[in-house]
């Protein structure tokens, strides 16, 4: 028995690279499409999005000289990119796995649908959320919170590549505290930046705990679906 039985997972795209300067890493892929079809064999419902930093990421884009609604969609499709190498990945390991988008390319993935997208992960696919919200101006950050809500998610999982939230940055700062727990209005009033304001704004006000953890330990994913607290679980 798992403590949660249908799960959000957020990764970032830019921890697909890997050691390289952009793409993906394949053994990184892999490792994580690991991971993940060992938590899909415990009868976790999964859903999951991915960032697309790793290929374009609109802010950078919009610094640069290209139109901020223009470079946004073009992070979309990044989103869409990184989707489909997971897709592929899990597939390859023998999981069931279905690529959903917010705009329509449906030689690629099938158009986000609520109803569609939980039949897919009561039938134990795994559910690849991709293209962000579909919108302009917010991050993938939003979109997972979301499609947790959407699909009835208990659980947003944020992977990331420390283990935890700290009063500080852990790798700036030696003196940095991890926390164990938090509420969301502890999270407010020390300021600390989980996630994007609207994101977490929309956890808070819709009672969905988030678990920020380092995804690159192999291990971690299944011991939170287990009970332990391998990160930090921000809570009401």
């Amino acid at each position: 028995m798992t403590k949660y039985k249908r799960i959000l997972l957020k990764l970032s795209g830019e921890a697909l690279m890997g050691s390289r300067a952009a793409g993906i890493d394949k053994e990184v892929l892999d490792d994580y499409a690991s991971q993940i079809a060992e938590i899909t064999a415990l009868g976790v419902e999964t859903g999951i999005v991915i960032g697309g930093g790793n290929i374009f990421r609109g802010v950078s884009g919009a610094s640069g000289g290209i139109d901020r609604v223009t470079g946004d969609r073009m992070g979309m499709l990044a989103t869409v990119i990184n989707g489909m190498a997971l897709q592929d990945a899990l597939q390859q390991q023998g999981v069931k796995a279905r690529l959903f988008t917010s705009v329509a390319i449906e030689s690629i993935g099938e158009r986000f649908v609520k109803e569609h997208a939980v039949r897919a992960l009561e039938r134990k696919e795994v559910a690849i959320f991709s293209g962000g919200t579909g919108n302009p101006f917010f991050t993938t950050d939003t979109a997972a919170v979301l499609r947790a809500l959407e699909t009835g998610c208990e659980v947003l999982l944020k992977g990331t590549r420390v283990d935890g939230v700290y009063s500080a940055d852990p790798e700036k700062d030696p003196s940095a505290v991890k926390y164990d727990t938090l509420t969301f209005d502890e999270a407010y009033e020390k300021d600390l930046k989980i996630m994007d304001l609207t994101a977490f704004t929309m956890c808070n006000e819709n009672d969905l705990p988030v678990v920020v953890y380092n995804m690159n330990v192999r291990g971690n994913l299944r011991r939170i679906l287990e009970g332990e607290n391998p990160g930090t679980l921000v809570h009401r």
